[in-house]
């Protein structure tokens, strides 16, 4: 032992990441001659707001160079907790804390972070080892169906593919309303194609009827948009699915509401009283005025996206109840919800959620939009608990975005590994299973963009607009978003791929991440690719859902070992995203006296594994 501690290793820690309330676990402290001299060392443990609990360490083993001591933990409460050690040598008490992401040393530090999550927390299986597929339903597949009832200020675009308008008029408001006419049912004629890419489960972009093209500003919860369809073509979109073994997600907006919409009905579009027509409206209390009716809280100060107060109880029946917003859609097929701006909502309007949909099946999943470390989040001045059990089952996974595509640009391997790890110490290992794992989204530019096109830094929504990557960007990028999905497809957690990213749909910004799938005019060696990591995948299942420790990390190759569940097989997953092949030396690791089973993808030879320039190796070992 050479640290004083190290949180990621078993040396030290008995029990890798987070603890199940009642889950006994050992933590180990080395200590050298020279500093215990006086008394033994203590673990110090707490959470926000609570006291300090103070545990005695007793010494385990001793040589030439120092102690070690011990000390055996039970969690009871739940909650994020932190740690360090401490002791004394000639009157002076001594500290052991972070530095880096996991290693303890004496001096300045961070605390250790130890989070406990509910013991019975289970997470729905139907994700877990699969794959997700995100569409933003508008610019998908248009079924050319007739549409009943669609809105007249609707601007609908004839032709598939044009840029997205993007320009504000006269008063500098950007309307988005214009649409291209993707339906429920271009999705259900596009399964087969969806299903040949190993997708398990969709997640849409919100549905619901709204009067801009994206849809988050919900105008009635309880119907389809019409351009997208009815609800019994949702249904029958489910329906479908299912049968070809593909489960749907929907985006549930629950934050705010449209300004133009039923419950608001700022534009007096429908026939209902709104909360802005009158204070005598049933909605009335859903929003907070501040100069009743033209000055209210609204989304990030935009006038089109009211907030409302989600613990108002006709606002949370309306959601949660028993004939709620909620058990409706789950009742016409749906698998579950990712919660837009999650951290903008209420614990408490989390917890009746959870109970709603858990209550109604626990196999529905709850997926959140986090983008920082949701284990330890804080929003508005509370610490939140989304992990713990009783809220989210998992998150949508961008510290992951943040650390595949900064490597891949060239930033720090140490930094990728540690923000990696960190997250897998940190979550729970049933969020861990569900985590979406994406490198693109409707919220931030395309990734092969990302990874090969001019920075838009100081640029307008003009040149945006329709800067594209020259031939040469796209095959550099397009070789590094390949490489970059060997990490997304196999860390632990689900890939999961923004429609036409599979094409090599390029884009910046909203809306240009938000173009028509580019039917007829894909990449088709980037679909075949991703079907190809998503077979791989499938084949290599036994070992999607175990331990992941990394073998090496540095400037060229990223390593990692993938377990099975007796942790007596292993597979491993080496990335070269180099211009020259790269020779692994597998003698000295933990792969140096396991056989090898099979070689999926790259050479292993006389313990050396040999990865080609921008390429990865797959290979099965067994201890």
């Amino acid at each position: 032992m050479k640290e004083f501690y190290n949180s990621w290793s078993k040396d030290y820690k008995s029990v890798f990441g987070a603890l199940k309330t009642g889950e006994q676990c050992t933590f180990k402290v080395f200590i050298p001659k020279t500093i215990a001299k006086e008394t033994n060392p203590v673990m110090v443990i707490f959470r926000n707001g609570y006291k300090e609990r103070f545990l005695s360490m007793q010494k385990d083993s001793e040589n030439d160079d120092g102690a070690v001591f011990s000390t055996d933990y039970i969690p009871t409460l739940m909650g994020v907790h932190y740690y360090y050690f401490a002791l004394m040598n000639n009157g002076v008490r001594f500290f052991i804390k972070r530095t880096g992401a996991n290693i303890g040393v004496i001096g300045e530090g961070e605390m250790f972070q130890l989070t406990v999550y509910d013991e019975s927390f289970n997470t729905p299986d139907f994700v877990k080892g699969g794959m997700y597929y995100q569409i933003f339903p508008d610019r998908f597949y248009n079924s050319n169906t007739p549409k009943e009832n669609v809105p007249q200020d609707r601007a609908i675009r004839n032709t598939w593919g044009e840029t997205p308008y993007y320009r504000p008029d006269s008063n500098g408001r950007i309307w988005n309303n214009d649409y291209f006419g993707g339906d429920l049912k271009g999705i259900m004629q596009k399964l087969d194609y969806i299903k040949s890419l190993g997708v398990t489960c969709i997640y849409l972009n919100p549905i619901f009827e709204a009067h801009e093209n994206h849809r988050y500003n919900t105008a009635d919860y309880m119907k389809v948009d019409p351009l997208l369809g009815t609800n019994e073509d949702f249904k029958q979109l489910c329906e479908k699915a299912k049968e070809m073994g593909i489960s749907i997600i929907l985006d549930g907006v629950f934050n705010h509401t449209g300004a133009d919409s039923r419950y608001f009905n700022k534009n007096n579009r429908y026939d209902s009283v709104g909360a802005y027509n009158s204070k005598n409206s049933e909605y009335y209390n859903w929003y907070s005025f501040i100069n009743y009716p033209d000055v209210y809280e609204a989304w990030w100060g935009i006038d089109t996206l009211p907030n409302v107060n989600e613990d108002t109880k006709n606002y949370s029946d309306f959601i949660c109840g028993d004939e709620g917003v909620l058990r409706y859609w789950l009742s016409m097929g749906a698998a579950g919800f990712r919660l837009d701006v999650a951290d903008e909502l209420p614990d408490s309007f989390l917890d009746r959620l959870c109970r709603c949909v858990k209550g109604y099946s626990p196999d529905k999943i709850i997926l959140g939009e986090v983008w920082e470390d949701a284990s330890n989040k804080e929003s508005y001045g509370v610490k939140r608990r989304y992990l713990l059990g009783q809220q989210l089952d998992s998150v949508m996974n961008y510290p992951f975005k943040d650390a595949i595509i900064s490597y891949m640009k060239g930033g720090s391997a140490q930094t990728f590994k540690d923000w990696i790890m960190t997250i897998l110490e940190n979550y729970p290992k049933p969020s861990i299973d569900c985590l979406m794992n994406f490198l693109s989204t409707h919220d931030i530019m395309r990734a092969i963009t990302n990874f090969g096109g001019d920075s838009a830094e100081g640029k307008n929504k003009d040149w945006q607009a329709e800067h594209y990557l020259c031939a040469e960007q796209y095959n550099q990028s397009k070789s590094i978003f390949k490489c970059a999905m060997v990490l997304q497809f196999f860390l632990p957690g689900v890939p999961c791929v923004y429609y036409g990213d599979e094409a090599g749909l390029q884009g910046y910004g909203d809306p240009f991440n938000r173009r028509c799938y580019p039917w007829g005019n894909e990449d088709a060696d980037l679909v075949d690719y991703v079907r190809y990591l998503s077979a791989m995948r499938k084949e290599l299942n036994e070992y999607i859902l175990g331990k992941c420790e990394f073998v090496c990390c540095n400037d060229y190759i990223v390593s990692f070992l993938r377990y099975n569940k007796n942790e007596d097989k292993c597979v491993l997953i080496a990335m070269n995203k180099s211009n020259d092949c790269y020779d692994l030396k597998l003698s000295g690791t933990i792969l140096s006296d396991a056989k090898l089973i099979k070689t999926y993808q790259g050479n292993v030879h006389d313990k050396t594994a040999s990865i080609s320039p921008k390429n990865f190796l797959v290979a099965d070992f067994e201890f």
